[in-house]
């Protein structure tokens, strides 16, 4: 990333710094977005096409609800700098750049042009799609195509100026902790837990997911609720959305939460594995017992799926396809966290092929 020898320092810092955070953050989903492109490309570059259209619906409501429209779309385009914000500036970096004596509108400089190195893409798919919908221009479109797009630039901008605001909060002074008590003299008696192994995958493997700004907790939270609303959906026959995408989107939620869950489990055991292999235990039990609970989102999903298919029709239980569909999404979960000797691109052709066996199964569910 080359910048112009005008930049300041600090901005041309500041530049880098989220420039090396897209790019670490892009590696991190490479086997991920293989997954979504080879399994969803087409419906991904549907969303592309619709981006703008809020802004043009938004002309033809009344004023609150267009307004109420609008203004989820920029919280929606500034949902990834909140996501990211750990990322584009991890604590100590923040920590040290707050003590640097720069005058305040550099740094609101710094902010703004992070901001904009993030909203760029998203100017870029805001355009392309405007530019779609302006050049198939539906007969509801033509009376309102100005105030549309004046509308849609209105939301990026905005959305800019929130997302600014969102790195710059990243920068202030963390506030000041409240004043402990005063600890007392008591003497400690170290206690051996009665219930060791589980002890230690909860202070090893559950606790550090969700502590020093680690979003492996709340990634895997999103994705089961994401396969259990799906699944709901689907088996619920949801109105509006074809029976086959909700297939897709439960069984594609099952495998993704088991993947990333397992992937975290065994990054953590690598982390761990030095202070593992010099404490006086066996850690065999220990790991294997960290691997076995990614396993325990998919597997409530699916027990779930079974009392609720249970409940709406029980002879649906003994037909052929439940129970070919239950084997195999058991199968596929076992080998995602069983087979860990698999390279990165063995690894993606396993839940591609998982992903793409129990969506055909399941869409002979309902027939």
């Amino acid at each position: 990333m080359r910048l112009p020898r005008s930049f300041s320092p600090y901005l041309a810092l500041r530049l880098r710094l989220a420039h090396h955070a897209l790019l670490q953050f892009a590696a991190s989903l490479a086997s991920s977005m293989e997954i979504l492109v080879f399994l969803a490309g087409p419906v991904l570059l549907g969303l592309l096409s619709v981006i703008a259209l809020p802004g043009f619906l938004a002309m033809n409501l009344p004023w609150p609800a267009a307004l109420g429209l609008l203004a989820a779309q920029v919280l929606l385009t500034c949902l990834p700098a909140w996501l990211l914000r750990k990322r584009l500036l991890p604590a100590a970096t923040a920590a040290w750049l707050r003590q640097l004596p720069l005058p305040r509108h550099l740094r609101w400089q710094a902010d703004i042009a992070v901001a904009g190195l993030l909203m760029l893409p998203l100017g870029l798919a805001y355009a392309v799609s405007a530019t779609i919908w302006l050049l198939q221009s539906p007969p509801w479109l033509r009376p309102v195509a100005a105030p549309g797009m004046a509308a849609t630039l209105a939301v990026w901008l905005l959305a800019w100026l929130l997302t600014a605001r969102i790195v710059a909060q990243r920068l202030r002074a963390p506030r000041p902790a409240h004043r402990a008590r005063a600890p007392t003299m008591t003497a400690y008696v170290p206690q051996r837990p009665r219930w060791r192994t589980i002890f230690l995958w909860r202070q090893l493997f559950w606790l550090p997911f969700w502590r020093n700004e680690n979003v492996i907790g709340l990634q895997q939270s999103v994705l089961l609720a994401t396969a259990g609303a799906s699944m709901l959906a689907w088996l619920l026959r949801a109105p509006l959305v074809p029976a086959p995408l909700l297939g897709l989107l439960a069984s594609a939620s099952l495998v993704i939460v088991t993947d990333r869950g397992d992937k975290a489990v065994r990054e953590q055991i690598a982390v761990l594995r030095p202070a593992l292999d010099a404490w006086p235990l066996a850690s065999t039990a220990l790991t294997r017992l960290a691997c076995a609970a990614s396993l325990l989102p998919a597997f409530a999903v699916l027990l779930g799926a079974g009392i609720l298919l249970y409940c709406i029709d029980p002879a649906a239980l003994q037909r052929r396809v439940t129970c070919v569909y239950a084997l195999t999404a058991s199968a596929a979960l076992l080998a995602i966290v069983g087979l860990s000797r698999l390279t990165p691109r063995g690894r993606v052709a396993l839940v591609v092929f998982s992903i793409l066996a129990l969506s055909a199964i399941g869409s002979e569910l309902w027939n």
